[in-house]
């Protein structure tokens, strides 16, 4: 059983119901003060406790997402592999000793209301692991191919790609589960509110239950390069994608959405398009960041405040939406941000920036659903 699976997370539920009955029932049989029954008390309290604890550890990690497989969780699935060409692929990933390669971890199966049908009709999720040529660092990562993919008169077609990345803490099938990222983009390209494209959907998460931001770490995992060089890479070994900034796109909520933001305007030479729902224009380092990210180097850190790009270095060719809510705490340094960018913007025709902000909601799901359908055409209309 899979670790976030609904088998493994009921089948502890009746394993501890039954520890429950078993030791209600067996403690006045142990009641006396020997050894024999003393210790059968002990073992009782400790099975039980060890099966609630289990209970509890489970509905956390499927809550927040740090770990998505037992692979994931045992550190078993980091093994680097050699790129293999498959510039013909028509749909699966590829299998072998290669960057994009098939997977069965869980969490797709969790996903009920995707379209039901063969590829060529409604298209395809495939659940893959990604393994970076330059890192070494590997996820388990979906990728949605649009219907025109298995098109053959489209065998020759490059299609655009959006790349979406979680918030943490947070799995990557929440972008299916809880935020409809590819039930939003299949029912806009139905309607032709969207071009075809591919949706690859990530976590933020590569060192869990680390808060990595999508920064290089200083003496950690290089998760910036990961998605900035790794993911790209592999994907073109595998399907049929785009190679310019114009096909490519990068979005993202809560911490997935300061990922895109930062991703966006520090290489605009892999993504000409990013949009963020309520992100983070400078890294936040605390708790669940262990610390630093950048060893103390406050060079590094400039870098990464998209505050400081704007004030000190030339405007990205780059098309930015920003996303949030007027009752979002942050809200006043979200439209300072955007006001500056706009400002760059004004003389630089390569840098477009945009803006939305809903009335009223949260940094939670119901605003973000509320948010999607307008920014994934945005988004869209961005793709070359």
């Amino acid at each position: 059983m899979e670790l976030t699976s609904d088998a493994l997370m009921n089948s502890l539920l009746a394993l501890g119901s039954a520890a429950l009955v078993i030791t209600l029932w067996l403690w006045p049989r142990l009641a006396r003060q020997r050894p024999l029954p003393v210790l059968g008390r002990v073992g009782l309290l400790t099975v039980t406790q060890i099966v609630l604890v289990s209970v509890l550890a489970l509905s956390v990690n499927n809550s927040f997402g740090f770990y998505t497989s037992w692979d994931d969780l045992l550190g078993s699935g980091g093994t680097k592999l050699a790129l293999t060409s498959n510039e013909n692929h028509k749909g699966g990933a590829p299998v072998g000793d290669a960057l994009v390669r098939p997977t069965e971890e869980g969490g797709l199966e969790t996903v009920g209301d995707l379209p039901k049908g063969p590829p060529e009709e409604v298209g395809r999720v495939e659940s893959v692991r990604i393994v970076g040529k330059e890192t070494g660092l590997s996820d388990q990562m979906f990728v949605y191919l649009p219907p025109e993919y298995f098109d053959p008169k489209l065998a020759l077609t490059r299609f655009p790609v959006m790349l979406a990345i979680a918030g943490y803490p947070g799995i990557t099938v929440n972008l299916m589960k809880e935020l409809p990222v590819v039930q939003q983009a299949v029912e806009l390209q139905r309607t032709g509110k969207m071009q075809p494209t591919i949706v690859v959907l990530a976590r933020p998460t590569l060192d869990p239950p680390r808060n990595t931001e999508c920064v290089d770490v200083v003496g950690g995992p290089r998760t910036e390069t990961w998605f900035t060089k790794d993911v790209p890479e592999a994907l073109h070994s595998a399907y049929r994608i785009g190679r310019s900034p114009a096909s490519w796109a990068v979005f993202g909520y809560s911490t997935g959405g300061s990922c895109a933001l930062r991703l966006g305007m520090r290489f605009p030479n892999v993504f000409g398009a990013t949009a963020a729902l309520h992100g983070d224009v400078k890294v936040v380092e605390d708790q669940f960041t262990g610390g630093s990210l950048f060893g103390g180097d406050r060079t590094l850190a400039e870098q990464s405040d998209l505050t400081w790009r704007l004030q000190n270095l030339p405007a990205p060719p780059l098309s930015m939406l920003v996303v949030t809510t007027r009752k979002e705490a942050d809200y006043p340094q979200t439209v300072q941000f955007v006001e500056q960018a706009q400002q760059l913007a004004a003389t630089n025709p390569q840098f477009q920036v945009e803006s939305m902000y809903l009335d009223d909601g949260g940094h939670n799901f119901d605003s973000w659903i509320r948010e999607l359908p307008a920014t994934l055409e945005w988004v869209g209309n961005r793709l070359g």
